[in-house]
C-alpha cells in the first residue's frame, strides 16, 4: 500500500511537472504577446539582433519571442519591409507573419518638384531608399540615354500622383516603376494629341510644367496652354516668368525666394530664359501633374497672346489679344504689387 502510494505521488508529480512544462511551452507559442498594434519597419540587411531591438518595445515577453523565432529558424529567414503587427498576436503568429506573411504597402505621393534633389528628398521620406542614392539613380547617364533623355529632360518621367509601393523599394525599382507609369500615360492617343500641337511627349511635358507654374487654378490651365501654343505657332517668345525664376534658382540656389520678377531678371543668360530664347527651354521646369499635361493636349481655342495676374480675382489671370489692353492690365498689377510692398 505504502509503495503504491509513493508510486502514485511520483506519477502525479511527473504529470504535474509535464503539465507545467507544457503550459510554459504553450504560453511561449500561443499566448498573446504583442501589446500594441503598430507598423514595424525592418530595413534591408537587418540581422536578428536588429529585429529584436526594433520589436522589443511592442512585446510583453521578449525571451518567448526569441525562443519561438529560433525554433522556426527565423534568424536565417529575415525579410525587410513594413509589417503591421497586431495587438494580441502570439509569438507563433508573429514569427509566422514576419517569416512568410505579405508585407504592407505604402501610398507614395509627390507633387510638382522642380529638381531631382527635391523629388528625392520627398521620396526618401516615404520609402527605404535614401535621397543621395535616389538622385544618383535618377540621373544615371546610361539610364537616361537608353530612354532618350538627358539630365534636362529626365524629370519628365515623374508624373505627380499617388502610387502604391512596398516600403523597402530600392531606388532602381522606384525609377523603373515611374518609367513604366510614364509610358502607360503616353498612350497612342495622347501622343497623337501632342503631335497635333506640334509637340512630342517631352516637349508637351516641358510646356505643361510652365503652365503648372503659371497658374494653380486648374480651370485656367487649358487657357494658358492655348496662349503659349499660340505664341509657339506664331514664332513668338513664350516670355514666361516661371522660366526666368527657374533660371534664377539655377544661378542663386533653390532656396532663394523670388516673389517678383524684375526687369533686370529678364536679362539673365540662360537657356531657360524664355524672354531671350525662342521656343521651349531645354526641359521641364518642374513635374507637371496630369491636369497640366491634359491642358496642353486639350488646349482652349482662342486668340489670346497676353496674360497678366488679376488683382480683382486673386490667383487668376486677365487674358487678351491686345497689347494695349495687356499694358493696362500690367500697370494695374504692378501698382497693386507695389502697394503690397512686394519688392522681390
Amino acid at each position: 500500500m505504502k509503495k503504491t502510494y509513493i508510486i502514485g505521488l511520483l506519477v502525479l508529480a511527473l504529470l504535474l511537472g509535464l503539465s507545467i512544462t507544457g503550459y510554459r511551452y504553450y504560453s511561449k507559442i500561443k499566448k498573446p504577446n504583442v501589446e500594441v498594434t503598430s507598423d514595424l519597419y525592418i530595413p534591408t540587411g537587418a540581422d536578428f539582433e536588429h529585429v529584436k531591438e526594433l520589436i522589443t518595445p511592442y512585446l510583453n515577453d521578449l525571451d518567448g519571442f526569441i525562443w519561438v523565432a529560433n525554433k522556426k529558424n527565423y534568424p536565417n529567414k529575415i525579410r525587410s519591409g513594413k509589417f503591421k503587427i497586431e495587438e494580441g498576436m502570439s509569438n507563433e503568429a508573429l514569427v509566422n507573419y514576419l517569416r512568410g506573411g505579405e508585407p504592407e504597402t505604402i501610398l507614395l505621393t509627390f507633387n510638382n518638384q522642380d529638381s531631382y534633389e527635391k523629388l528625392a528628398g520627398r521620396i526618401s521620406l516615404q520609402i527605404e531608399a535614401d535621397s543621395i542614392t535616389l538622385v544618383k539613380t535618377m540621373t544615371e547617364k546610361q539610364f537616361l540615354e537608353l530612354n532618350g533623355l538627358d539630365e534636362n529632360t529626365g524629370l519628365s518621367i515623374y508624373i505627380p500622383n499617388t502610387y502604391e509601393f512596398y516600403w523597402n523599394t530600392t531606388a532602381e525599382e522606384f525609377r523603373e516603376r515611374m518609367l513604366a507609369e510614364y509610358k502607360k500615360f503616353w498612350t497612342a492617343e495622347r501622343i497623337e494629341k501632342a503631335k497635333n500641337q506640334g509637340l512630342n511627349p517631352i516637349q508637351a511635358t516641358t510646356l505643361a510644367s510652365i503652365v503648372q507654374k503659371e497658374t494653380s487654378t486648374i480651370n485656367e490651365r487649358p487657357i494658358v496652354a492655348g496662349l503659349y501654343l499660340n505664341r509657339l505657332k506664331d514664332n513668338w517668345p513664350l516670355q514666361a516668368d516661371p522660366t526666368v525664376i527657374y533660371a534664377l534658382h539655377q544661378k542663386y540656389g533653390q532656396d532663394s525666394i523670388i516673389k517678383r520678377v524684375l526687369s533686370k531678371d529678364l536679362q539673365i543668360n540662360s537657356p531657360y530664359n524664355t524672354y531671350k530664347i525662342l521656343g521651349l527651354p531645354p526641359g521641364p521646369i518642374g513635374m507637371p501633374d496630369i491636369s497640366s499635361l491634359e491642358a496642353v493636349l486639350n488646349p482652349a481655342k482662342h486668340n489670346y497672346y497676353y496674360m497678366c495676374a488679376s488683382v480683382d480675382r486673386i490667383g487668376e489671370h486677365e487674358f487678351t489679344h491686345s497689347l494695349r489692353q495687356h499694358n493696362i492690365n500690367a500697370r494695374k498689377y504692378q501698382q497693386w504689387v507695389n502697394e503690397q510692398g512686394i519688392l522681390r
